[in-house]
């Protein structure tokens, strides 16, 4: 019952029963659980307001096979980090022959992997800060030889900047690589861009508004992510409009280079020339009361709710084949 996928097959609907019952992929057992519940809850209510059939399903505590005994027609991601928005859940829903929302197996691993990401955008010509791979201590005199200072040590496939660290002396390079590392394997050095920090949204392949992002953090870290209230955002951002438009198209390249689709959001700091520098892309992004991807859609007229009724049309491009319908699952 694997799913067929074909992009034209995208279509608009104004009937909730069109859509079946959906369920809201949320929770899951990665750093960023909490961030997905949160997600989930606010999928799920705007769901529930628009009339949708939908309920809750968290990945950690039910199998998914469940979703086919509880005929499940679709599935709202909200998941966030490995296991959900790397390609792994995508992967089992294909076999389980169940529609989902947004990015497809190859889009969601690539996108969640930082370092790939960066070299698929550097194959287009879009431009990312130099980088390289932290193998251990070894490492280290090279990154700083051909990075410089400051720079910032990344894991490679987490989200939510967990296990971020800014390096401002050779000193801190041993603890920042140990606090990446104790959340993820591949671990690798940034040169550091100081200019300003922007992410564009895209919904349906179209870019909306840009956000520029300014806090108080020595970046856009977790804390402010989620926690701060100082955190500032600007929306739309403060670019002229061939800059806007100049960044809405290199984000859609981007997300198209590694396979994206549906929907998303994709983050770049601008170097000192202003030049625009990828920094990575997010194929499930935050949808809490501090996240980006709703700002942005409020700025281009989109309400909460319709921007959550336009992310589930993402999953009316995975069908089961009609000639296949009545397998077994």
């Amino acid at each position: 019952m694997r799913l067929q996928h074909d992009p034209a097959w995208m279509q608009h609907v104004s009937a909730a029963e069109h859509f079946g019952r959906v369920a809201v992929l949320a929770g899951g057992d990665s750093s960023e659980r909490a961030i997905s519940l949160l997600s989930g809850a606010a999928v799920l209510e705007a769901l529930r307001r628009r009339g949708v059939a939908a309920e809750i399903f968290d990945p950690s505590e039910r199998p998914l096979a469940e979703l086919c005994a509880a005929r499940i027609d679709r599935v709202w991601i909200a998941l966030h980090g490995p296991g959900g928005e790397d390609g792994t859940v995508q992967g089992a829903l294909e076999w389980l022959g169940v529609p989902y929302t947004g990015s497809g197996v190859m889009g969601s691993a690539i996108g969640m992997d930082k370092l790939r990401t960066k070299r698929l955008a550097k194959a287009i010509g879009v431009a990312s800060p130099a980088a390289l791979a932290l193998g251990g201590v070894e490492d280290f005199e090279l990154a700083l030889e051909q990075l410089g200072l400051p720079l910032i040590v990344k894991p490679a496939s987490q989200g939510s900047s967990v296990g971020m660290s800014k390096v401002e002396s050779a000193a801190d390079l041993p603890l920042a690589y140990a606090a990446a590392r104790a959340v993820e394997r591949d671990v690798f050095a940034e040169a550091w861009i100081g200019g300003g920090e922007y992410t564009v949204a895209l919904l349906q392949g179209v870019a909306l508004p840009s956000i520029r992002i300014e806090t108080p953090r020595a970046f856009y870290d977790y804390e402010a992510k989620y926690l701060r209230e100082d955190t500032r955002y600007l929306c739309p951002a403060d670019l002229s409009e061939p800059a806007e438009r100049h960044l809405g198209a290199l984000a859609l390249a981007a997300f198209a280079a590694i396979g994206a689709e549906g929907w998303g959001r994709v983050d770049f700091r601008m170097d000192a020339a202003g030049r625009p520098l990828l920094l990575e892309i997010n194929t499930v992004p935050g949808m809490t009361g501090h996240s980006l991807v709703p700002m942005a859609a409020h700025a281009a007229g989109i309400d909460f709710d319709e921007l959550v009724w336009r992310v589930l049309e993402t999953s009316l491009t995975r069908r089961i084949p009609a000639a296949r319908a009545g397998e077994g699952g």
